[in-house]
């Protein structure tokens, strides 16, 4: 899963950047309003944190044009502003979530977590797949209840495949899901990662749709 970081203090960015790597997300980090505004509208993030204050154009400015260009990921505020019409102000204008500062990391990894299912269409932070189980919260795989051993990028490729479980996968998809803005991507690692993984669980779990991409399922077919 990747996102955005928008956060133009930075030591609450680099607080924030780090715990949301260590569960396993691909973070990018932006602290001025017009470049978040690109990024957004330019970059196919699975959520946004979203901070009102930022320089150059503030966070609602930036969340209102997102949603009128149909721009769906899900945005999770944060805001200094304890009043209850500013909160109001953010969800009309398509925030799905809001945070006020100073916040504990683990309430927002837990908010990000929660919202990240709700679009991927899971309520439980389990989130199964015939014998493999993702554990949101610890950013763990197991296989038939056994904990497997992955790398970074494994891991990711791994539990984007299981939150779209049953759907086609294509590689651009995961090349850009598991990759930061800034990374030397190339969609043939990808070839190489899904190898790796199919020694590691049953290999007929993954499914390749030549020309097209992947498909995750529940066992043979």
């Amino acid at each position: 899963m990747r996102l955005l970081v928008a956060e133009d203090e930075p030591v609450l960015a680099a607080q924030l950047t780090s715990a949301l790597q260590s569960a396993g997300y691909v973070v990018d980090a932006a602290a001025d309003g017009l470049d978040v505004e690109h990024q957004g509208l330019s970059e196919p993030y699975d959520l946004v944190v979203l901070d009102l204050g930022l320089p150059g154009r503030d966070g609602l400015s930036v969340l209102r044009r997102w949603r009128e260009a149909g721009r769906v990921f899900p945005v999770l505020i944060l805001t200094a502003r304890d009043h209850w019409h500013d909160k109001v102000g953010g969800i009309d204008a398509g925030a799905d979530d809001y945070l006020t500062k100073p916040f504990h990391l683990e309430e927002l990894q837990a908010r990000v977590r929660a919202l990240l299912r709700r679009a991927g269409g899971h309520a439980s932070a389990d989130i199964r797949c015939g014998p493999l189980l993702l554990d949101t919260r610890q950013a763990g795989i197991s296989l038939d209840g056994q904990p497997l051993e992955l790398t970074g990028h494994e891991y990711r490729v791994l539990a984007y495949l299981m939150m779209h479980h049953g759907e086609l996968v294509s590689r651009s998809q995961l090349v850009e899901h598991i990759y930061a803005q800034d990374f030397d991507r190339d969609s043939n690692t990808i070839e190489v990662f899904i190898a790796r993984l199919r020694r590691k669980i049953p290999p007929e779990l993954i499914q390749t749709v030549r020309g097209l991409g992947y498909r995750l399922v529940a066992g043979p077919t």
